[in-house]
């Protein structure tokens, strides 16, 4: 028997169709500690997020992580989860939809998209191989992080590749690296705050908070860290602010290694004793309301904030399927089809 995957009906192999993969980072099937312990295992054994020595980080992660963390997450996941499930999932699925409704008014039936998550279900092997069985041409994939990283972005690249290696007829492949510069994201992120400060004011500050990375991986080559800095740089062009309106902030840093600083958390709380005790925060590295959103920055900062002796805080909630950012997806797209 071959090694590699084939297509056992090759008749329509001659129809120009292009799969299209939009991919997050995933969820847990339910918020308990069962399904905790699954994703967990998945997302943390992954040696793009995790790149410390295997047999050392095996043991650390079976032995005491996969044993604690599980409990906890689940009641974090418990706060956020919706009747209609896991809300990066469900946004993400309303996404898709959106997406696909644009292109099938521009390509037709040619276009076929889907959503896949990079751990948990959808899976990226379970898409592509639909696709393979559709005989697909291309397949474009649109990992939704707009600044490149190795753990999010460039995990997803070994996870399709990984795939379609095993393939025996190999589609083209247009792989979206990021989009952290792209003009319809930076304007659906400023026209989300301007909208804010319509509604509220203009806030003492504005806090970009993205998502934190190990430093080490920044000495290493990963340009993330970069790649923030210029959407920050594009977004607050954009709204005329000057550099005394906003901070840039780093969150959801994990273990005792440094991250790439000044952190979200630390920063919060020093803001109120220098007079700063309205803010508005927003996460551009998030392209969906999460977790790391939802829980970490409206309920847990905001905590921290207000504790510290702050008046106002006020999250600005990720794109979402905002019909601006779905224009902005759209385009991105269009322009690898």
């Amino acid at each position: 028997m071959s090694r590699y995957k084939g297509n056992n009906d090759l008749s329509d192999v001659n129809q120009k169709r292009i799969g299209v993969l939009l991919t997050n980072l995933g969820t847990p099937e339910q918020p308990s500690s069962s399904a905790l312990r699954n994703y967990l295992r998945e997302f943390l054994s992954d040696p793009r997020v995790v790149e410390i020595p295997r047999i050392v980080w095996l043991i650390i992660l079976h032995g005491i992580i996969l044993r604690i963390r599980p409990a906890k997450s689940a009641k974090l996941y418990q706060k956020i989860w919706s009747d209609a499930g896991s809300p990066l999932l469900v946004i993400s699925e309303q996404q898709k939809e959106k997406v696909a409704s644009q292109l099938a008014k521009k390509f037709g039936d040619d276009v076929i998209v889907e959503l896949a998550m990079r751990y948990g279900k959808p899976s990226i092997t379970s898409v592509l191989n639909r696709f393979r069985q559709l005989s697909v041409h291309k397949i474009v994939v649109m990992p939704l992080y707009p600044q490149y990283a190795g753990p999010t972005t460039g995990s997803t690249f070994d996870a399709v590749t990984g795939e379609i290696k095993q393939w025996r007829w190999i589609p083209s492949l247009h792989f979206i690296g990021s989009y952290h510069d792209h003009p319809l994201y930076i304007k659906a992120l400023a026209n989300s705050v301007q909208e804010h400060i319509n509604k509220y004011g203009k806030p003492d500050k504005l806090v970009l908070s993205y998502h934190g990375m190990p430093e080490l991986f920044h000495q290493w080559g990963d340009p993330y860290f970069e790649f923030c800095h210029k959407t920050t740089e594009l977004l607050t062009e954009k709204l005329a602010f000057e550099t005394t309106d906003f901070i840039m902030t780093f969150q959801s840093r994990f273990g005792k290694a440094q991250w790439l600083k000044p952190y979200t958390d630390e920063t919060l709380a020093s803001l109120p004793d220098q007079g700063i005790k309205n803010i508005a925060i927003i996460s551009p590295a998030f392209s969906a309301d999460c977790l790391e959103t939802l829980e970490e920055l409206e309920k847990e900062n905001r905590d921290i904030f207000m504790d510290a002796g702050g008046q106002e805080y006020r999250y600005i909630s990720a794109l979402n399927d905002r019909e601006d950012h779905i224009e902005a997806l759209v385009s991105i797209i269009e322009t690898s089809i």
